[in-house]
């Protein structure tokens, strides 16, 4: 008897698109560098006149990346939304510093969902984890 059941069609197609987004991202060039010397190109009319190679993977990049951006940033603040510290509401010793669970799913403050969404924007563990409260769920 097979328990495992069929992956949501839904949830399979985010992830199917942020693959997509990811292998396109990973494949463009990266603009880091050469924005600064771009910026002292700016003429007087706003813009830089560019003449460079790009590669095909770097258009394909571009041709997404404003929508993509807008898109993550979205869902980024949505996650916060859902994902943010409550009181407990349980007897602690320590009145000024009670313990936390996520408004959205109960784990201990910080949540997974939160740690991994702070990880992901370079926030090191130091930064995003209060010491007062242990990882993990209690």
């Amino acid at each position: 008897m097979n328990t495992d059941r069929p992956e949501d069609p839904q949830r399979q197609r985010l992830r199917e698109q942020l693959e997509a987004i990811l292998l396109r991202s990973e494949k463009a060039t990266s603009w880091h560098d050469e924005a600064a010397r771009l910026r002292r190109l700016v003429n007087h009319e706003g813009y830089v006149p560019v003449q460079t190679r790009l590669a095909v993977e770097d258009l394909d990049f571009l041709t997404g990346a404003r929508d993509e951006l807008l898109m993550f940033s979205e869902l980024g603040l949505r996650l916060l939304d859902l994902h943010q510290p409550r009181d407990a509401g349980g007897i602690t010793s320590d009145a000024a510093h009670p313990i936390l669970r996520c408004r959205s799913c109960m784990w201990r403050w910080p949540c997974p969902t939160f740690r991994a969404m702070s990880e992901s924007f370079g926030a090191t563990p130091e930064t995003s984890l209060p010491a007062t409260v242990p990882p993990g769920p209690a």
